[in-house]
């Protein structure tokens, strides 16, 4: 049976950029393959009374100095956005559009998407800028209005965010391996260990 890591995000959250940037290599290595699922971390947070680790200032500053050991760790690429937090409902759209559409491209969205989060970080609260960064890496921005204004599109994503929380899942990132819940960038170790040791 083909191995499967199903990885759970949304661009707004630093520590799912982190495992998103790990991930593919650690797949790699165990011959898993990625389903990657987009779901809505603020309908997520809404829905389980959890909230992101900067609403509390001290496990906020933590959270911000145990990234930067992780970036150093495994050096990775990061700048963190000066504009955080974002509101990401239109960019997860989006991801979700480019996953249900034939033509889209949905690696090149994720790529995109992230690296203009989180390494060359752009202000992706605002829409303007949003259109900016999709034009400047080939996307036709037209058309992503058109996609992320279906409600085919809007009700897909609402439908993941829903099933991810059914699921257990409280915040990002968050992985499957079979019907087991792993939460964080932290834990990719723990997933590559498992995987490496199961025969599923």
């Amino acid at each position: 049976m083909t191995k499967r890591i199903e990885f759970l995000f949304d661009f707004g959250s630093p520590n799912a950029y982190l495992a998103y940037y790990r991930l593919p290599e650690i797949a790699r290595r165990v011959g898993a393959e990625i389903i990657w699922t987009p779901m809505l971390l603020g309908g997520v947070f809404k829905a389980t009374g959890n909230q992101s680790p900067g609403a509390i200032p001290a496990k906020g500053a933590y959270s911000r100095r145990d990234a930067q050991r992780f970036v150093e760790r495994h050096r990775i690429p990061f700048q963190r956005n000066p504009h955080f937090p974002v509101n990401t409902l239109t960019l997860m759209r989006g991801a979700v559009a480019h996953q249900m559409k034939p033509e889209g491209d949905f690696q090149h969205y994720m790529e995109t998407c992230f690296k203009n989060m989180w390494v060359e970080p752009r202000n992706l609260n605002d829409p303007a800028e949003v259109e900016a960064m999709l034009r400047a890496a080939g996307f036709d921005v037209d058309r992503f209005r058109d996609w992320i204004g279906e409600q085919a599109v809007k009700d897909r994503l609402i439908e993941l965010t829903e099933a991810a929380v059914a699921r257990g899942v409280f915040g990002a990132p968050s992985f499957f391996v079979g019907e087991e819940l792993y939460f964080g960038q932290d834990r990719l170790d723990w997933i590559e260990d498992t995987l490496t040791s199961s025969k599923k």
